[in-house]
């Protein structure tokens, strides 16, 4: 059983069955060690506070554990790879139980361009369309919006490009995954790559038409002026899921803002921000 917490409970915290749900895979403490000054369970839900709340390691709330060893253990765990194995066996558990297999058969790629807080750290550019100097987090996630796998890299380097960085990879990560759909960034010797190397096919998701073209059609020898689309937002096939992940990221404040040093950092952030989210659909739970 799980050790009760003797402090006032914070909305990013884990519950008991949530906590059950991690706790394989999260390493034990050594066997070589004499005492263990933090129980595992709240330097995890020292990481996830800083994830929810944005605050700097340095302004960790002295009845949680301090920031410099919450930042040591997500160091030494990113390092070790940890992330991405809890991150997969949750996603299996969520799929199975919405009805769906275990291992998806289709995936959606995007990118989105983040700003940069003014900390060291490399691979930062500018990304000329969107007009944001920072970096760019390339995601795949399944038909249901679950991350799948992510690459961040400087936001100067082009979706086509920076897909080969994601997907390089990925063949044999998901033994049933043969379909990608993607937008007009994707195209060119991209898709070629990705048949060859990865044996999947590409569906390019068409955009809503530009409402200031107008369109012509020839009846009986007559041109005709269709009607102009719809205005505001419309439905791309498979294209909104995506997005809609990269919104669930919004939710954690550490993500508003590209933070972190290293991109392996914002990539381990954005598995944990996935985890959280599995975690709340496996075990919803209310303070």
């Amino acid at each position: 059983m799980c050790e009760p917490i003797k402090r006032k409970r914070y909305p990013s915290d884990l519950t008991d069955a949530q906590w059950e749900l991690i706790k394989p895979f999260i390493p034990a403490v050594s066997a070589q060690a004499t005492t263990a000054l933090h129980e595992r369970r709240e330097i995890v839900n020292a990481i996830l506070y800083v994830l929810r709340t944005g605050c700097s390691w340095r302004q960790m709330p002295h009845d949680l554990p301090n920031g410099k060893t919450a930042h040591h253990y997500f160091r030494i765990w990113t390092q070790a790879g940890i992330w991405e194995p809890i991150m997969a066996h949750l996603r299996r558990q969520v799929r199975t139980q919405m009805g769906r297999d275990p291992e998806p058969s289709a995936a959606i790629i995007d990118s989105q361009s983040i700003k940069t807080a003014p900390v060291p750290g490399s691979d930062k550019g500018f990304d000329a369309g969107k007009k944001i100097y920072g970096r760019k987090r390339h995601v795949l996630v399944d038909t249901q919006g679950f991350l799948l796998a992510v690459k961040v890299h400087a936001a100067n380097i082009v979706d086509r490009v920076g897909a080969r960085l994601l997907l390089s990879h990925l063949p044999r990560s998901f033994p049933r995954l043969c379909h990608l759909f993607a937008d007009k960034g994707y195209t060119g010797p991209l898709l070629d790559w990705i048949a060859q190397r990865l044996h999947w096919t590409t569906e390019l998701v068409p955009q809503a038409h530009n409402r200031s073209h107008q369109h012509w059609i020839l009846v009986d020898g007559q041109p005709v002026l269709l009607p102009r689309p719809k205005t505001g937002f419309q439905v791309q096939r498979k294209r909104w899921v995506v997005e809609r992940s990269l919104a669930w990221f919004t939710r954690f404040r550490r993500l508003a803002r590209d933070y972190e040093g290293l991109t392996t950092s914002s990539e381990a952030f954005l598995q944990l921000a996935s985890v959280r989210l599995m975690l709340s659909r496996l075990s919803p739970f209310r303070y």
